[in-house]
């Protein structure tokens, strides 16, 4: 096929002519390419700043647990010398002697039974209080989540000596019953904010379709509410787990020796004054302090969610 001569084969194809009503689109730039912005970027010196405060504040959180330990597994001769020794062969005589010696195994039964029982009453009793206070906006509601909040911040001696009065008169005192009982009474106000803050957080559309679908208001927080607030729940047990197996004013007020709960079992250790006990008052803390650590850490997504539950709506 034959060309033209004045038309080249190799000539530039002519450009399109615009589109009317159509506008070209220039290519954006994007942020952090060109290494004269900073957009979006937190300078090193604060990053630096923000790990070593991190740091120095884990270390002094974690070194007196690593110092218990490593008193709890040295050789007797070398738990109290001074300057440390940091060579030496670990040893479980203090756990032996803790575990087969004394009533350890006893006391930490009752604690783990006084903690889930009342973990079991609180919720039962809370779950019902924070959704009824969640759903019904009044001055009552108000008035009754602050006097909860005042009666938790009072001072536990002001709380635990009528417990002691009503525990000599009703014949309970050294029992897990006036124990539990005291725990729950000091613990459901926080329950009760918690859980609150979860249901609340619930659209009320909820209660509302199921009871056009026929369920009462109890049937609707039974069947609906509740699956859906399961997570709030756990977060709530945990945190009321926590408290009771770590709380001492009131057990050692209320208990004198068959209701006795590993803490006021391991501060007994510290009246007596032979440097011998204190390898056991060492391991009665690391084997007290293991299970609320790995706790702790199954259930870390639950405790962060109830540190912040209700910090953007509730």
């Amino acid at each position: 096929m034959s060309t033209p001569n004045n038309v080249s084969v190799l000539s530039p194809v002519p450009p399109r002519a615009p589109v009317p009503g159509v506008q070209k689109r220039t290519p954006r730039r994007k942020l952090g390419v060109t290494s004269n912005t900073t957009i979006g970027r937190r300078p090193r010196w604060r990053t630096i700043l923000a790990y070593t405060g991190l740091s120095l504040a884990s270390f002094v959180a974690v070194f007196p647990f690593f110092w218990a330990l490593l008193t709890s597994i040295k050789p007797y001769t070398d738990a109290f010398v001074s300057p440390p020794v940091w060579t030496f062969t670990p040893q479980i005589t203090a756990y032996e002697q803790l575990w087969y010696a004394t009533e350890f195994a006893s006391f930490g039964v009752n604690t783990i039974v006084v903690a889930v029982v009342t973990v079991i009453i609180s919720l039962a009793v809370g779950a019902p209080a924070a959704y009824a206070l969640s759903r019904f906006d009044s001055r009552i509601s108000l008035w009754l989540l602050v006097l909860a909040l005042v009666f938790r911040s009072l001072p536990r001696f002001v709380v635990v000596l009528p417990f002691y009065s009503i525990a000599q008169a009703l014949n309970i005192y050294d029992t897990q019953l006036m124990l539990i009982i005291a725990l729950v009474a000091v613990n459901q106000p926080f329950t009760i904010w918690l859980l609150r803050n979860f249901f609340a957080e619930l659209p009320r559309e909820l209660d509302e379709a199921a009871q056009i679908d026929g369920c009462s208001r109890l049937g609707a927080f039974r069947r609906v509410i509740m699956p859906l607030a399961g997570p709030g729940l756990v977060t709530a047990g945990i945190f009321t787990f926590l408290l009771a197996i770590q709380e001492y004013l009131i057990p050692v007020v209320l208990t004198q020796q068959y209701a006795t709960t590993l803490s006021v079992f391991i501060a007994s250790f510290g009246i007596a004054e032979d440097t011998a006990l204190y390898q056991l008052i060492a391991a009665a803390s690391i084997l007290l302090a293991l299970p609320i650590i790995a706790l702790a850490f199954f259930a870390q997504r639950f405790l962060v969610t109830g540190l912040t539950g209700g910090a953007i709506k509730g």
